[in-house]
């Protein structure tokens, strides 16, 4: 589909996309960033890199497709930060878990002839890092686009064909409707579960050998990162 391909923030999602796109051939050529420079280091050895850059500018010359896979509070200033660098014609998304304010704000950043359209992918785990990484993550999921009213009909077409071909499960919403389901099905789950968790560890730790599967099914997602999901909930306030 693209003949370069950026991949801004290569965690657990962003180094999963990269994985995912070199086995299905979506792109010539994979690139990408991370503030980090232990991160650049680690994706110089990953297959699904073909070569990493010191800024997210640099990253993104020459691509036609760029991915911003960093936590929520993060995404629009990076969007503004390589606005002058971007390709005209590139299409830009995100994996950000919120979408109402990302989408607005990045609509007030003059991308020239390029175009940034959100999306969610619903394909996450409670780890986090490029070392639990791996190319079927996206399979079978779901995957939520949230174009605002103005957005070029072929490049919502285009930004849909590529997580389809990742084997995701599409749909449209606006980024408010987005953020009214994602309050109901995943952040209130994650509330719920690390209330329990805190509730818990209160009582006798003894307890936790006599707990079976059910426990660890309602509490498992409590162990995402904290600050990571800090951030999702202060985004998704009002819902």
């Amino acid at each position: 589909m693209f003949d370069q391909m950026t991949i801004l923030g290569p965690g657990l999602l962003g180094a999963s996309l990269g994985i995912a796109a070199r086995e299905r051939g979506l792109a010539r050529k994979i690139v990408s960033w991370s503030r980090k420079p232990t991160t650049r280091a680690q994706c110089l050895s990953q297959p699904w890199c073909d070569e990493v850059f010191e800024t997210a500018a640099q990253a993104c010359r020459g691509s036609r497709f760029i991915v911003i896979c960093t936590p929520v509070q993060t995404i629009v200033p990076i969007l503004a930060d390589v606005a002058e660098d971007v390709e005209p014609g590139a299409l830009i998304t995100d994996v950000g878990s919120t979408k109402s304010r990302i989408c607005r704000e990045a609509s007030g950043v003059d991308l020239g002839e390029a175009a940034f359209i959100g999306s969610h992918p619903m394909a996450g785990s409670e780890q986090t890092g490029m070392a639990h990484a791996r190319g079927d993550l996206f399979r079978g999921a779901a995957c939520i686009v949230t174009p605002l009213d103005d957005a070029a009909s072929g490049n919502v077409q285009q930004i849909t064909r590529f997580w389809e071909e990742l084997g995701m499960q599409v749909t449209h919403a606006s980024p408010e409707h987005h953020d009214e389901i994602v309050a109901h099905i995943s952040h209130l789950p994650h509330l719920v579960s690390s209330a329990l968790c805190s509730f818990l560890a209160r009582k006798d730790p003894t307890w936790k050998a006599l707990a079976g599967g059910g426990l660890r099914d309602t509490t498992r997602i409590a162990s995402g990162d904290p600050e990571l999901w800090r951030q999702i909930l202060e985004s998704n306030r009002e819902e």
